[in-house]
């Protein structure tokens, strides 16, 4: 029975987390950040869904028991970096309800960030499952796409045709493939991500579904927004392909050490309970929470500071996979 990539607010039978704990990747702000992947841990766990803290080194697995609350499983299990959502497999359902997984091949986004542990991690991940799990020969990270559960994906042109991931792979070809491994039956390809987002323009960074045929995009606020022309090329895109586009705040300019970096609400993670949202200290914090809200009734909308995160490359549904329930 062929199985479908479920929307991301679909039943979750778990979240894993990545931990952050190298200090080559935070040498400024790497117990804050800790503090601020552990809190997220926490606010997913005390809102009834089972959580899976994965720690590097020992070291950190220390650290993580004692920040984690004893509602969240903290699992030593080495990987190289703490982006799960790009190395971790992808849940799949079936029409009769079971689950499977599918894993694909990671090569450190395009080759610019390889970390022993992160080749075989999703290997090593989909085995204490239980699920079967097929590899796909092709480079993808989870970030790249979403799907609103119909069959529907987005993703970027910068990211996915980037030469340094498939150079023998054509769009028709990925397209092809993605209908095998993920049930993919129709594609909106935007065009270029954020400013300064080292994995080539995630799509988790630029526009995400918040509902069957509704795309999340943050539309710029201020004159000197870096990526104000992303955005509106990503809704023109969008509305042209015929989906509904709900406009989110955009975090604006923000820079960490004089360097534009690549914050975004539209980092949130949705989880049975509670939909949590990165919070930079930015003027927009509270508006982003006030927009999403409408979309998950039912849900409680978080905002967690992640500026500390942010420093490592990425945020909540950056370091975040989850692992669907099976349909009863």
């Amino acid at each position: 029975m062929p199985h479908l990539t479920p929307p991301e607010w679909a039943p979750q039978a778990r979240l894993w987390i990545g931990f952050p704990g190298d200090p080559a990747e935070w040498p400024v702000a790497l117990a804050e950040a800790q503090q601020q992947g552990a809190a997220f841990g926490n606010a997913v766990a005390e809102h009834g869904q089972t959580v899976s803290l994965l720690t590097r080194a020992l070291a950190d697995h220390a650290i993580a028991l004692r920040l984690a609350t004893p509602a969240v499983e903290v699992v030593h299990m080495p990987f190289g970096d703490i982006w799960l959502r790009d190395t971790a497999p992808i849940g799949l359902v079936a029409a009769g309800g079971a689950c499977a997984l599918v894993d694909f091949d990671f090569n450190g986004w395009g080759g610019k960030f390889r970390m022993p542990g992160d080749e075989d991690i999703g290997t090593r991940l989909a085995a204490t499952t239980g699920l079967p799990c097929r590899h796909v020969p092709m480079v993808l990270e989870g970030g790249a796409i979403d799907t609103d559960g119909t069959g529907l994906f987005a993703t970027t042109e910068q990211c996915l045709l980037n030469p340094n991931r498939n150079p023998t792979l054509d769009r028709r070809q990925i397209e092809t493939l993605l209908a095998g491994a993920l049930g993919l039956s129709d594609i909106l390809w935007l065009g270029d991500g954020l400013a300064n987002d080292h994995t080539d323009g995630h799509i988790d960074n630029l526009a995400r579904f918040v509902a069957p045929g509704v795309l999340a995009i943050p539309q710029a606020t201020a004159p000197d927004d870096p990526n104000a022309a992303a955005f509106t090329d990503a809704a023109a895109r969008a509305h042209a392909f015929g989906l509904e586009v709900a406009l989110m705040p955009s975090v604006g300019r923000y820079t960490i050490d004089g360097a534009i970096a690549p914050a975004s609400y539209m980092n949130f993670t949705i989880t049975n309970g509670a939909v949590i949202v990165p919070q930079y200290g930015a003027p927009n914090d509270q508006a982003a929470l006030n927009a999403l809200a409408p979309f998950f009734p039912g849900r409680a909308i978080i905002g967690l500071p992640a500026d500390a995160l942010l420093r490592g490359g990425g945020s909540f549904h950056c370091m975040s996979q989850h692992l669907p329930a099976a349909a009863q």
